[in-house]
Parts: structure tokens; sequence; C-alpha cells
């Protein structure tokens, strides 16, 4: 699949210690799968969350690529660097919602290679999409927020034109995009799971509403 698979995530090592800039190199390729879901008014700014967020977490990494060497390397610096402000700062904050939106990418798209669908009407990535949004980021979302992304569910590409999408307009059957889909997720889900892992046991994460 050209947008998923075009840059690839390095396997998770065995100590968890994802490296910060192999891991930011395949990231950086992942923001324009929300111009593949149409509803510029909803998905634009995440997209452009995701994108700020990657360049935030760069910065921080090009101004010591040796002290930031991995992505725990980072929380452990700016824990001892901002004191009492951390975790809401710095890469640390960055980080946190960039993994709210790699984890809205996930759930979607391994709503859609499990099959979960509308029975009534099987092209439609309704279904996905809330599941995806409940998990990953209305917990996060004030009132307003959470009525606009409830609502552009209904302008959301066909299935069909997602997937077409996502292969950058090359005419794919079905099962191979979604065989893609599962190579895209085996790789990326574990590093994911990892960072999430990393945010707990530092207690790093926050439960505050954009």
């Amino acid at each position: 699949m050209a947008l998923l698979l075009e840059h690839e995530f390095k396997p998770l090592p065995a100590d968890k210690q994802i490296e910060t800039l192999p891991f930011l190199e395949a990231v950086a390729h992942l923001p324009p799968f929300f111009d593949c879901l149409g509803t510029p008014i909803v998905y634009s700014p995440v997209k452009a969350d995701l994108t700020g967020n990657i360049k935030k977490i760069r910065a921080v990494y090009d101004s010591n690529p040796a002290k930031f060497k991995t992505l725990q390397n980072i929380l452990e610096v700016e824990k001892e660097l901002h004191g009492s402000a951390w975790p809401k700062t710095g890469a640390t904050l960055a980080l946190m919602w960039l993994k709210r939106g790699l984890k809205f990418i996930l759930v979607l798209l391994q709503s859609i290679s499990d099959g979960e669908r509308d029975e009534d009407h099987p092209n439609l990535i309704r279904v996905n999409a809330l599941k995806a949004y409940e998990i990953a980021l209305k917990k996060y979302h004030g009132w307003m927020l959470q009525k606009l992304f409830t609502g552009s569910v209904y302008a959301l590409p066909y299935k069909s034109d997602l997937l077409k999408a996502l292969e950058k307009g090359k005419e794919v059957k079905e099962e191979e995009s979604i065989e893609k889909i599962h190579q895209f997720l085996t790789r990326v889900t574990p590093i994911l799971d990892a960072i999430y892992e990393m945010y707990t046991k530092m207690n790093a994460e926050l439960s505050y509403k954009a």
C-alpha cells in the first residue's frame, strides 16, 4: 500500500527502546492519511496537529541527537529538566498527542482489516471511524469537538475509495489492500503499544480535554 508502506518502521527491539530518528522518519509519512478521509474542516486540523507534533519532537532530537537517541531518553531528560511542568510540556506533550493521532489511524485500519462493518451499508466506514474516535480521541475532546467529529462520519469516503486513495489512485483488489493494511499494522502496533506502556510506567499520561 503506497501510502502506508512507503517508509518502513523498524521492528520493536526486545528492550522496547524506540530509536527517535527512525521513528520520526517513518511516522512523517503518515499525516497524508487524513487527506484520504475527506472532510477538511475536521481532519485537516488533525493532520496539522500530527505534523506539528512530529516537528516539535524532531526539533528536540536535533538539539542533541546523542542525548535524545530514544523516545524514552526524551521523556527522562524532559522530566528532569522541566520539573513540575512536566509532562505537559516539550516533546513529551507532543509525543503524547502524536500517539493518540496514530492510535486513531491504527484502530480505524484494524477495524477495516477485521471486517467490522454496517451490514446494511458494507461500503461505508462510519462504524470503523466511530470506533477509532471512541478509543483514541473522544475522551480528550470537549463537547464541541466531539460533536464535530461525530457529525463528520457522514461525509467520510466509501471504503473502496479510501483503499484506492491509500494506494495513491492505483486500482488494486480489496483483498490485496487489506493484506497490506495487515502488514502495516503488524509493524506499527507493537511500537505504539510500547509508547503507551512507556507513558503509563512513567506516569506521563494526561487526561485533560483539548
